[in-house]
């Protein structure tokens, strides 16, 4: 009886170990620390399902043109899928889609296939921010003392949500993070946040990097811990806010929270599948673990399409929607305690940098914002002199983000010369 009892102790010890561990090693095989099995990798089947969606005749040349840039670059990165959008002039006049959203069940990408959008999430929670302050219910220097949160850990006391929005104020990223329980839960991914409040229990004892408006230094998790203090703000909770304020309003029917592991095929049905490959240059891929992002919500968690992308930059833009000193404001690179910009010139919630597109459009400012996800990429990027959005997703990653961003500038420029082309048709003859 003696020996069957401390068998069963061992096993149910095992077992716990395996639990414990096993999403440790995928972790770090998914990084490529670890090795990666050797069953589950499929190849991306040719050719693949293509679709160009042409909202506005007077592009059509330039969605042409667009739709072959989009295949070329899905094959040169050898994405199972890719997806674009493109607004200019305040109204979306194309989408394009190539690829697979799920190879095994050969189901093609869609304009409504929903992507994870990684840190493109922050664009997001910023758009409801400057709502928020816009209505007067925050105010981006007051700190974090004045709201309960704060008791959760005295080192926030003085943070203002300015600095969180903007990465200054000293809140480490995952990696820096010294609260080993919430380490732990960021690396496994199994634990489901059902609340933005919660979710601070992640990092709530970590240790500050420096002290509030000091330094910059990008952290998602101070992200998370800026939705905790807009819900607690808006006496709303956080997804309620979002919702509300920004997804109903701009059209965004397609933005949502990731279902959780397990979730019912209806429940998972435009989302796509995404997938890790070893090496780039092969159309080899297997699908990425499950993974549970509700703890990054505002931060990295939201899936999205390219389409309601576009829909949230072009929201931006709207001066009723969001007032021009408020836009202003956020698309400012913001200065720390010295005086001096932050070294990413990162404004509230958004890249912003004057981006040279070649002649003959030359130099533009845009306000962007990347993300990179489990499985998946994303890029939104606003060029506000033409009212103009592109978005771009796609379901695994590159080991340089830009091999995958860059394919942007190319559309901006197929759609930004037609335009240029019709001004001239249309300007009289002398």
């Amino acid at each position: 009886m003696r020996k069957k009892i401390i068998v069963a102790l061992m096993l149910l010890l095992l077992a716990g170990a395996y639990a414990f561990l096993q999403p440790v090693y995928q972790f770090f095989s998914h990084k490529g620390g670890l090795p990666m099995p050797f069953w589950g990798f499929v190849s991306i089947a040719e050719p693949v399902p293509e679709l160009s969606r042409v909202l506005d005749n007077n592009y059509r040349e330039a969605a042409d043109t667009a739709m072959q840039q989009l295949k070329t670059h899905r094959r040169a990165i050898n994405s199972p899928g890719i997806s674009a959008a493109v607004a200019i002039e305040g109204k979306l006049v194309w989408q394009g889609v190539a690829g697979w959203a799920d190879i095994a069940a050969k189901k093609p990408i869609s304009p409504q296939t929903q992507f994870r959008i990684g840190s493109t999430s922050k664009a997001l929670t910023s758009t409801l921010l400057a709502r928020m302050v816009q209505q007067g219910n925050i105010e981006l220097d007051t700190p974090l003392q004045r709201y309960k949160l704060s008791e959760r850990n005295p080192a926030w006391r003085n943070i203002t949500p300015r600095q969180l929005a903007s990465h200054m104020a000293g809140i480490p990223h995952y990696d820096e993070n010294t609260d080993w329980r919430g380490l732990y839960k960021t690396i496994a991914l199994t634990t489901r946040y059902q609340d933005v409040g919660a979710a601070l229990a992640v990092f709530d004892d970590s240790k500050m990097l420096f002290l509030p408006g000091e330094q910059f230094s990008y952290s998602s998790l101070g992200t998370v811990l800026l939705s905790a203090v807009m819900q607690e703000a808006g006496k709303t909770r956080y997804a309620q806010l979002m919702q509300t304020q920004v997804f109903a309003p701009l059209g965004m029917t397609d933005t949502a929270i990731e279902p959780e592991i397990g979730a019912t095929a209806q429940d998972t049905a435009q989302l796509a599948r995404f997938y890790w490959r070893k090496d780039e240059s092969k159309p080899v891929v297997r699908v990425w673990r499950d993974v549970d992002l509700s703890h990054r919500l505002a931060a990295g968690g939201f899936i999205s399409t390219s389409t309601d992308l576009v829909k949230l930059g072009l929201g931006f833009l709207r001066d009723d929607f969001v007032a021009p000193a408020i836009r202003q404001q956020f698309w400012t690179p913001q200065q720390l305690n010295n005086g001096e910009v932050n070294e990413q010139q990162y404004a509230i919630g958004w890249r912003v940098r004057d981006y040279d597109f070649a002649q003959p459009l030359g130099v533009l400012f845009t306000a962007n914002h990347g993300g990179v996800s489990r499985g998946a990429q994303s890029w939104l990027m606003v060029i506000p002199e033409f009212n103009m959005v592109v978005a771009a997703n796609i379901n695994t990653t590159t080991e340089h983000f830009w091999d995958f961003g860059k394919v942007s500038t190319e559309l901006v420029r197929a759609f930004l010369l037609a335009r240029q082309q019709q001004t001239l048709t249309l300007q009289p003859s002398d």
